[in-house]
């Protein structure tokens, strides 16, 4: 997948009208701080409150799009979001409440095991089992980042299973659908049809999803440090994020 060239500079994004619009939003780095542990983001009444006057004035073209399980993210957001892709598009919630999920790879049960083995080494290893896809998170344990990337790469290398890079974390997940999949399986719905899309993710996870937006006439919005990205704007962090989305109108 190619990406732009890192450049100096991305432009803060214009107010969002939410008329015509549909909003595809990441998670964790996004809505939410990233937390040392998964399990330490939890509901924020002012968050909900924002998702419900999004969720109005699109008209219900908002999807949440991000690497948590479905449950996680219900959890988090107090189920206020309907359209969910959930383990990065492996699992997907319509916006009708239907639920479709890739199968789990036959050999992710063993690779679940070996990260489990590895995490052994030091208490900060934190593994997380998704059912489509397992995580090996770091960020307590950033001593163990090189070996945590070398473990997961050689796995995925034994075993056909799809590693995906993230911030602080290497998840080894069931090959299949991806974010830039399930906004374009959105976007084809009746709900999302003829919207222009727009794509709001901070890890290179979201890089799929920028890039699909922008396929489709509409543009990524980076948040955090400047990368080499698709996304054509950039939110320095959650809270302007939040402002941010607080404007539409």
């Amino acid at each position: 997948m190619s990406v732009e060239a890192l450049t100096v500079h991305l432009p803060a994004p214009k107010p969002l009208r939410l008329r015509g619009a549909a909003l595809f939003l990441d998670l964790d780095g996004t809505l939410a701080p990233i937390a040392a542990r998964p399990q330490d983001v939890r509901p924020d009444a002012r968050r909900t409150r924002l998702l419900e006057k999004l969720n109005d004035g699109l008209e219900g073209r908002l999807a949440v799009v991000s690497g948590r399980t479905l449950a996680d993210v219900d959890r988090i957001l107090e189920s206020r979001v309907t359209c969910v892709a959930a383990v990065h598009g492996l699992v997907r919630r319509d916006c009708d409440g239907d639920v479709q999920e890739a199968p789990p790879h036959p050999r992710l049960h063993e690779a679940a095991e070996r990260l489990r083995e590895f995490a052994a080494r030091d208490s900060g290893l934190i593994v997380e089992e998704k059912g489509s896809s397992v995580a090996l998170h770091f960020r307590l344990a950033r001593a163990q980042a090189g070996a945590a990337r070398e473990i997961a790469h050689e796995i995925a290398n034994e075993t056909g299973l799809t590693v995906q890079d993230g911030d602080m974390v290497e998840e080894l997940r069931t090959p299949g659908p991806t974010k830039g999949d399930s906004v374009r399986t959105f976007m084809e719905s009746a709900r999302f049809e003829g919207a222009t899309p727009i794509f709001v993710g901070d890890d290179s996870t979201d890089e799929h999803g920028f890039e699909e937006v922008r396929r489709l006439g509409g543009f990524g919005i980076l948040v955090g440090p400047l990368r080499r990205t698709h996304a054509l704007f950039r939110l320095g962090g959650v809270d302007e994020v939040i402002a941010w989305l607080e404007a539409a109108t």
